[in-house]
């Protein structure tokens, strides 16, 4: 019960937190991540010693997943060479810069073990830097390189966290033991992402039940994860495989209240997830700094060393990575050099999270022959990457893209091919309405050429801007007013007991559900 009421008063502290960040216009994860550190060093607060094992598995794959489902598989292709090079060189150089810092200031720890460090902190988190992307408003393609660096950099940063781990208990490592590793922590990932999408899509196929739909859903990220492990492969990779193809195939597999539901259900997961996750980092302040025993002008100096590191790598390794490879003729003759605000945006939001600390964590207690390393400074060292990068970093990264006044994706345009599909759409609905009218009454399919109509005018009024209010909007404002004047009566008339329960429900669940449509209409 004790541990129970303390995840219950975590969940109600995350949602507060939330809800102030929200009030406050202000990022969650900062203010969640800076209430964890205050309320680390209150007396008699619970203290939660993470487990790594939880982080990676209990929590990354759902998150992950979530993402993976909301991701555009076309844009995600589009994008995958600055994706791929961020995600796997910039992990890998970024853990041989910050590996080679610490051993030049610890030259008595062997470098494997400085770069297991590197890549603890090398990847960005998955969160918080789409999180913050997306609340800022930054462009489309900004947004869905940061998301798909995101889905990728945690199983590269992990790969190579393993093979420096075994050098440093002292497992002979050899270039072909390396290879051997990527291939069968990333190739396996792969395969056992692909037949994730196989078995579930099927399974999504055949249910017809909305709960039972969102429970398979629900398992889905674990079921791939414990069977990537089980074969030594890569999780992260594995999930992220299975969410790609799963969301890219959810119309052809789920009905339409399974999808609703799969949605709502992912966004309350979702939020208690990311909410709980934050807290809980800034939680670990007080255990962190318990075991240090360096000199305060020592710790000072190889703290800033190593962010320094982290945040100048990110740079040095995005603009050559952007600009050279426009010198290839092919690249060159499909995109043109984009602005340098562009790299700047991306190379700042390089903020930190739970993986990276979940990976200090399962740092070996000691190396090979039992020789100790100083074990609580690097995991001091990688919490310091996560609170600094996030709260500095993600703090400040509205104010710079302000300031770099990035060209926003442009609304007209998106209206104008919204409404050329929907004029498609539209046609095919026609057609098919028409080939199907004898059997129908013509009232009702009056009624249903009128709603084609009303959906089409729609996506045209979206052209016009807002100025005024337009028909749809006004059709919206005042259809409100009437569901409004409907609920009164039916409340009034279950409270007089004219109607039972069951009734009131019925009513209201239809009527919630053409206020969800009205909303989203006029958005």
């Amino acid at each position: 019960m004790g541990s129970l009421f303390e995840v219950v008063v975590f969940l109600a502290i995350a949602t507060l937190g939330a809800a102030l960040a929200r009030r406050l216009g202000l990022l969650a994860p900062i203010v969640l991540v800076v209430v964890g550190l205050v309320l680390s060093f209150v007396p008699g607060f619970p203290q939660v010693r993470l487990d790594p094992d939880l982080v990676l598995v209990g929590i990354l794959p759902p998150l992950l997943y979530v993402a993976a489902l909301e991701t555009s598989v076309p844009a995600f292709r589009l994008n995958l060479r600055p994706i791929l090079l961020l995600a796997v060189g910039l992990v890998i150089f970024t853990a041989f810069a910050v590996g080679l810092v610490v051993h030049l200031l610890l030259p008595a720890v062997p470098f494997a073990v400085c770069l297991a460090l590197g890549a603890v902190v090398a990847p960005p988190d998955a969160i918080a830097a789409t999180a913050i992307a997306r609340r800022i408003g930054l462009p489309r393609r900004v947004v869905t390189i940061l998301e798909g660096e995101s889905l990728i950099n945690d199983a590269t940063a992990l790969v190579l966290l393993r093979v420096a781990t075994m050098a440093t208990i002292g497992t002979s490592v050899g270039v072909g033991d390396v290879a051997w590793e990527v291939v069968a922590a990333t190739g396996g990932g792969i395969l056992v992402g692909l037949a994730g999408v196989v078995v579930f899509g099927f399974l999504h196929k055949r249910i017809t039940d909305a709960v039972l739909d969102n429970a398979l859903s629900l398992i889905v990220p674990f079921a791939v994860v414990f069977a990537a492990e089980a074969i030594h492969a890569s999780g992260v990779v594995a999930v992220v495989v299975t969410g790609l193809g799963i969301g890219h195939r959810m119309p052809l597999l789920m009905s339409a209240a399974s999808r609703l539901q799969i949605g709502a259900f992912w966004r309350l997961a979702r939020f208690l997830l990311e909410g709980l996750v934050f807290l809980l980092v800034g939680l670990q302040l007080r255990e962190v700094v318990r075991d240090l025993d360096e000199p305060l002008g020592f710790l000072t100096a190889i703290t800033a060393a190593v962010l320094v590191t982290v945040i100048l790598a990110r740079f040095v390794w995005i603009f050559p990575a952007t600009y050279l490879a426009r010198l290839v003729p092919r690249v060159r003759q499909r995109e043109t050099g984009p602005s340098a605000k562009f790299p700047i945006v991306i190379g700042w939001a390089g903020m930190r999270g739970v993986v990276t600390l979940a990976a200090a964590l399962a740092l070996p207690l000691t190396l090979a022959q039992d020789r100790p390393y100083p074990r609580p400074l690097f995991i001091w060292l990688a919490f310091a990457v996560i609170v600094v990068t996030l709260v500095a970093q993600g703090a400040t990264l509205p104010a710079v893209a302000r300031r770099l006044r990035l060209p926003p994706d442009d609304p007209m345009q998106d209206a104008l091919s919204a409404a050329g599909v929907q004029q498609q759409a539209s046609r095919a609905a026609r057609e098919r309405l028409d080939a199907l009218a004898d059997s129908a009454p013509k009232a009702v399919v009056d009624r249903l050429r009128r709603g084609l109509e009303d959906r089409t005018n729609l996506a045209w009024e979206r052209l016009g801007g807002t100025v005024r209010e337009t028909p749809s909007q006004a059709y919206g404002r005042l259809r409100q007013e009437m569901i409004d004047a409907e609920r009164e009566v039916l409340r009034a008339a279950r409270d007089a007991g004219r109607i039972p329960e069951e009734v009131l429900v019925r009513a209201y669940r239809d009527l919630d559900l053409e206020e969800s449509l009205l909303r989203q209409e006029t958005e």
